[in-house]
């Protein structure tokens, strides 16, 4: 892979330092039309407000009639520490989990979904996939560094017919695009923390003649607020684009990430409320690497007609070694590890046309895509070794009675067909039906050891036993939208969309101490409704409020379950079927426009609220029934102030969320696990400013002021199980040079 990088900077020093193109080739700047009022997704946003709306067509897709925020991440402070609940501090009713000290993952859920991994979005980067395999392991190892993004797209479950069936939606990272206003543009942010931690993110950027790049490096480096959880990332990308005349654009881009880090791992509620900071594992690792290609061709043959081409592809794979056990209270025996390699091979291709017709004398946009996918899931469990370093070998020989051993490929085929159609009824009112077919296939070919030892701790069996299974569906998922906007710019909007969620081979492989998997476990299906209000008014107030329903069947969660044997686990499988409904608000005012403050000072507030109920309305399993949902906090909210004046910017925000049960039975108190039980509510208050001159920023903040101790997960694995606290008071300063 060091080949690879020295090769890309020589093309790239190559592309900035010569004329092989020709001096009469003039530089075309393209810009994408886009519904925002009165905000281009290209241009810097209002300081009063860090989010917008997206409307109308905008890269292929239809944003009308569904529920969607668009976050400008290049306005806010504190994005070189990746602290998701800044950066999504204004997107309602978002479950953020906290494990690590510098965001190495991304855990958001929304409206009752497991936030772990973010697995239940469809996660894009540039509108490509960049999970382990949307379809058979759902799961976002990788996410960009804040500081190398425009902005975030998030749509609900609404995004369901173009891009996948999730019931959380679309999410996609907007990474920056080449400056094309200079040749190259240089760019260096160094941040020191607490606990030791440092980043360093540098860019450069720019365009010459036709071609344009943008390309960054990223290290993260640092010792964690608990011991035994030292880590250390790098993030390398590059962008080239272009405009090969004035129908077609070209785009590459490569992602190349890798990140180890050492794993404390999780506590008791006993634990945790004695010393939050304690650690018994100090021989748990986790290492991912991630290697993403995309290619783009965007044909633009008309105002009226585009064809987009994304073929993209992932080379990735997961590597955890360590102690488990399911009393998360035990000491750790320095003997054999758990070891568990997973390796991921993805290959994409999607295509959609969009067409603007005139039916009626009325402006209808048909959009028509597809999608085509292979992946391959390779998972093997075995023993690792004894010792406490990084050690990701296998060790069979070693240790030919280690009682979890399996080894699997999970072969997956995804091909899928959309259509949506905004069809203007009126000047004001549009309707949007859509329809998607979707075909899915999925496999498990391997072999799993059963060894049993009798009272003496003797071999009595040890056999290999082969699995080959198949499971195929297809199915259609059908939607409709529709808005309405009022001579005020105001609108109205609505939604209904169908949602599925495969069972993957993926999660039932690998064998977990902490708790079992029901072999019955089955896919999930549903909807989603949204309805709301959202606008501006005389440009100093914007909102969003508006309510959803969702209808879950065949939800997968935890139970306790009571075994012939009198023993009591934790098991994986269908609970039944559950019902989350709520209200969302979102207002943004503007002290500096509805006072007409001068130019120089702008002062906003911001409340970000969400009530939400949840019920398991009918379940095979007893005392089931009338249960809350898991994952569902009844209030979420989130609050803030921001105040700038010229070059200098100041923000505070209050978060708050309501406790929240983990599994179906709504368990109070945990067990040795640490698994299950109640998350207690929390409050966190955070602080960040910065401050311009000429070509240099300095930026300081202060997170969790008031200290709070609290938690947000309770882990089932790594890097658990058991509770997984979040950082106390915390400091960091940035500085950013830019010539």
């Amino acid at each position: 892979m060091m080949k690879f990088n020295i090769f890309t900077y020589i093309i790239f020093l190559v592309i900035i330092n010569s004329n092989f193109l020709s001096a009469n080739q003039d530089l075309i700047f393209k810009k994408d039309t886009i519904e925002l009022n009165e905000v281009n997704i290209n241009e810097k946003s209002n300081n009063n407000f860090q989010f917008n709306f997206i409307r109308g067509l905008f890269n292929n897709q239809i944003y009308s009639g569904k529920k969607n925020e668009l976050i400008i991440v290049k306005d806010k402070n504190s994005t070189a520490i990746n602290n998701a609940r800044l950066i999504y501090n204004q997107s309602a009713s978002l479950n953020i989990l906290q494990t690590d000290d510098a965001g190495l993952q991304l855990n958001i859920g929304g409206r009752g979904l497991d936030p772990k991994r973010t697995s239940n979005f469809n996660v894009r980067q540039n509108y490509y996939d960049i999970s382990a395999d949307p379809l058979g392991y759902p799961e976002s190892y990788y996410v960009p560094p804040f500081e190398s993004l425009s902005s975030i797209e998030l749509v609900r479950g609404a995004a369901s017919l173009q891009y996948g069936t999730q019931f959380g939606g679309f999410l996609n990272f907007n990474i920056k695009k080449p400056n094309r206003k200079r040749k190259i543009e240089l760019l260096t942010r160094n941040t020191f923390a607490s606990n030791k931690l440092y980043t360093n993110f540098s860019s450069i950027s720019g365009t010459n003649k036709k071609l344009g790049y943008y390309l960054f490096h990223n290290i993260k480096n640092g010792d964690g607020f608990r011991p035994n959880s030292h880590f250390d990332s790098k993030t390398f990308y590059t962008y080239f684009d272009y405009n090969l005349n004035d129908i077609i654009d070209l785009s590459f881009e490569m992602t190349n990430m890798k990140y180890l880090c050492q794993q404390p791992g999780g506590l008791t509620d006993d634990m945790f409320y004695e010393n939050m900071f304690q650690s018994n594992r100090a021989r748990n690792w986790f290492e991912v690497r991630w290697l993403l290609y995309n290619f783009k061709t965007k044909f633009e043959f008309s105002n009226n007609t585009n064809i987009l081409v994304n073929i993209f592809s992932l080379n990735a794979d997961r590597k955890s070694v360590g102690f488990r056990t399911n009393r998360v209270n035990q000491v750790d025996s320095d003997q054999v590890r758990d070891l568990i390699l997973s390796n991921f091979n993805n290959f994409g291709l999607e295509t959609s046309i969009s067409k603007e017709l005139l039916i009626f004398k009325r402006k209808s946009t048909i959009l028509i895509g597809n999608k085509i996918f292979f992946g391959e899931t390779d998972n093997i469990q075995g023993p690792g070794s004894s010792s406490s370093d990084a050690d990701f070998n296998l060790y069979n020989s070693t240790y030919p009675n280690y009682e979890f051993q399996s080894n699997y490929k999970n072969p997956n085929y995804n091909s899928a067909i959309f259509i949506e159609n905004k069809i203007s009824l009126s000047k004001n009112f549009t309707l949007i039906p859509g329809l998607r077919y979707e075909y899915i296939n999925t496999k498990s070919n391997g072999s799993y050891r059963v060894i049993n030892l009798d009272n003496a701790g003797n071999v009595i069996l040890n056999e290999v036993n082969n699995s080959n299974e198949s499971k195929t569906r297809s199915f259609f998922l059908f939607g409709m939208g529709l808005s309405y906007i009022f001579p005020n710019s105001i609108e109205f909007y609505g939604n209904l969309s169908q949602n599925y969620r495969a069972v993957t081979f993926a999660d039932i492989n690998i064998v977990n101490p902490s708790f079992t998997i029901d072999p019955n476990i089955s896919d999930e299906d549903g909807y989603n409704i949204d309805f709301g209000v959202r606008g501006s008014l005389n440009r100093s107030i914007k909102f969003d409020v508006s309510s959803f329903y969702m209808f879950y069947n065949n939800r997968i969660g935890f139970v306790q379950r009571t075994y012939s044997d009198n023993s009591v686990k934790n098991e994986k499988g269908n609970i039944g079927n559950a019902t989350i409904f709520g209200i969302e608000s979102l207002l943004n005012f503007s002290f500096s426009e509805f006072f007409n403050f001068n130019n120089d000072h702008n002062l906003s507030f911001y409340l970000n609220n969400s009530f939400l109920f949840s019920e398991y309305i009918s379940s095979d399993i007893s005392a089931i029934v009338g249960n809350n949902v898991e994952f569902v906090p009844n209030h979420n909210i989130k609050s803030g102030i921001s105040y700038n004046f010229k070059k200098f910017n100041f923000d505070l925000q209050y978060t708050y969320l309501s406790s929240q049960y983990t599994d179906a039975t709504n368990s109070v108190k945990s067990d040795l696990s640490g698994l299950i039980g109640l998350i207690p509510s929390y409050s966190v208050l955070d602080i960040s400013l910065s401050y311009s001159y000429n070509n240099i920023m300095l930026e300081a903040g202060c997170n969790n002021v008031l200290d709070k101790y609290y938690f947000t997960t309770r882990a089932t694995g790594y890097p658990g199980p058991g509770i997984i606290p979040s950082i106390n008071r915390n400091f960091y300063v940035t500085l950013e040079f830019k010539l």
